[in-house]
């Protein structure tokens, strides 16, 4: 089994070592991780520190790590791109530096607002919301190639404070299967992150509707990721989702070398 969302102290809103991570993914039995550390440039001014990572210190630490654990576990370069429009240029100019395995694309900001402070959300009502961070992600996938998996497909749904979460209007199911289609074209896939259970929402990103209509679409690349900040997160309710993902049909998962999948029997 492989964990391919990790977060370590390189990200600013995690304090986890890289050995931290990679000592709790040798005690779970973990074949394989990917350090996926965020790449959010031109965040807005929001709560939480400089998203910039020094990417010299950071592939130091990382070939050390790497090197050192050669022999007990494989660990692949990745990233979690959140993007913007007037990121990806910025953006690609790093990730072409560098040779990442793994590229997760996410959207975490909205027309300057960041969704997880609650900023995005303010005067808007659920409908409002959740159709604008569709319609951004889309427009975002057509911007965007450089990427394997799209990142938490539903996290719209962890930050608004609605009381209703659920996604039960068709215009969402619309935009929904207009982005699936539109990663299927492209050759990508998405990420299942077994972060929305921690957030108590039942369930992770994206919900089983949508990975289950994924598959009805014919994706194939599907890639699980905790998205932990801390070790006990790692590979949190693998068990459970892998078991989800079987009862829908899915027969593998995909893990990456140098961008280009690799299937791997369940």
């Amino acid at each position: 089994m492989f964990d391919y969302h990790i977060h370590s102290n390189f990200s600013s809103d995690s304090n986890m070592s890289m050995e931290e991570a990679v000592k709790k993914a040798i005690d779970l039995s973990l074949d394989e991780i990917a350090f996926t550390d965020h790449m959010d440039l031109l965040y807005p001014p929001v709560s939480y520190p400089v998203w910039d990572i020094n990417y010299e210190d950071y592939m130091n630490e990382f070939y050390s790590i790497k090197e050192k654990y050669s022999n007990k576990i494989k660990i692949k370069l990745g990233s979690e791109v959140g993007l913007q429009p007037h990121s990806i240029e910025k953006s690609l100019e790093i990730l072409n530096k560098y040779p990442f395995d793994f590229i997760i694309a996410s959207t975490h900001v909205v027309d300057f607002q960041d969704l997880a402070d609650g900023v995005f959300f303010r005067e808007k009502t659920k409908h409002q919301a959740y159709i604008k961070y569709f319609e951004e992600t889309l427009k975002l996938i057509k911007s965007f190639d450089k990427f394997c998996v799209y990142g938490h497909l539903d996290i719209v749904k962890r930050y608004g404070n609605y009381e209703n979460k659920v996604l039960d209007k068709q215009e969402y199911w619309d935009l929904i299967d207009e982005i699936l289609k539109l990663l299927i074209y492209k050759g990508k896939g998405i990420e299942v992150n077994t972060s929305g259970f921690r957030y108590g929402l039942g369930m992770p990103h994206p919900e089983y509707k949508i990975v289950k209509r994924f598959y009805e679409l014919g994706g194939e690349i599907i890639t699980p990721g905790s998205d932990a900040h801390s070790p006990e997160h790692i590979a949190y309710m693998f068990g459970h989702t892998i078991d989800m993902l079987k009862s829908i049909g899915f027969k593998y998962l995909t893990k990456f070398e140098n961008l280009k999948p690799i299937f791997v029997k369940i």
